[in-house]
């Protein structure tokens, strides 16, 4: 691969304040009775994403879904599609992040869905929120957890 190539495979694409970072290939086993992205697999890429996503940015490997709010799906995809997860943090709150989620499918180029808000909330050793202490987006890894 040419470097040209390579920068070009490495950008982050923005759209509406959102940062691609994930893509998925749909596989057999991610579809549905009617030959389409299974719903349930691509929440669960979503919750994952999301939670790496809160991770970085609040620093803390401690971290659990509180809140996925109304999903809106728009379009579909198809096996041997692929697809673009992207996130955007909207709201930081004393022990949560709130973040928007939007999905594209990179073959068609429609979107999937589009999730207002997910929360996440920063937990302690007890489960109890804890506050993080954070109330912007970084875009460097510095926040990432140490163990």
């Amino acid at each position: 691969m040419n470097d040209s190539a390579m920068t070009s495979a490495n950008t982050t694409h923005r759209v509406d304040g959102m940062n691609f970072y994930t893509r998925k290939w749909v596989r057999p086993e991610d579809l549905n009775a009617n030959g389409s992205l299974f719903g349930g697999s691509l929440l669960k890429w979503i919750d994952e994403e999301a939670a790496i996503y809160a991770i970085i940015q609040l620093g803390s490997h401690s971290v659990v879904t509180k809140l996925i709010s109304e999903i809106n799906f728009v379009a579909s995809a198809r096996q041997g599609d692929l697809i673009e997860m992207g996130l955007v943090a909207t709201r930081f709150g004393n022990t949560s992040l709130t973040m928007r989620a939007q999905v594209r499918n990179m073959i068609t180029r429609k979107s999937i869905l589009s999730i207002d808000r997910i929360v996440f909330v920063s937990v302690g050793e007890a489960g109890q929120p804890d506050p993080h202490g954070y109330s912007s987006i970084t875009y460097e890894r510095d926040r990432m957890p140490v163990v």
